[in-house]
């Protein structure tokens, strides 16, 4: 996962957006420890890019489930990454969900006007 990660953050550099860095590495781990560990599989798939003034992320599993965020017990350990990544996509203004009956989760942030 830390490659994933590291392969992002190079990517964000390379297309000037550093200040979305923060979130996007948030985002990406609850999407790739998700894909891990309710999946069942080793090969996950990262995809990111930079279109139309959206940074598009999509992490593929290939196996089909659903994603979707969920209340947690107020003592739990985990459960609230969805929660989390949905606040934190709504807030960029951007949208998230899920394709191929879940086996691909994906979230689109809107791209800040100013690039660092």
């Amino acid at each position: 996962m830390s490659l994933m990660r590291r392969i992002a953050a190079a990517r964000l550099r390379y297309c000037g957006l550093e200040t979305m860095t923060d979130d996007v590495m948030l985002i990406l781990s609850e999407l790739l420890t998700n894909a891990l560990l309710h999946s069942g599989t080793s090969e996950i798939n990262l995809n990111i890019a930079l279109q139309d003034g959206s940074l598009h992320i999509a992490v593929r599993d290939g196996m089909p489930g659903s994603a979707e965020p969920k209340v947690a017990e107020h003592n739990a350990e985990s459960g609230r990454g969805l929660m989390l990544l949905a606040a934190l996509v709504a807030e960029s203004g951007g949208t998230w969900g899920t394709l191929d009956d879940g086996a691909t989760t994906w979230c689109r942030l809107t791209v800040p006007a100013e690039r660092s």
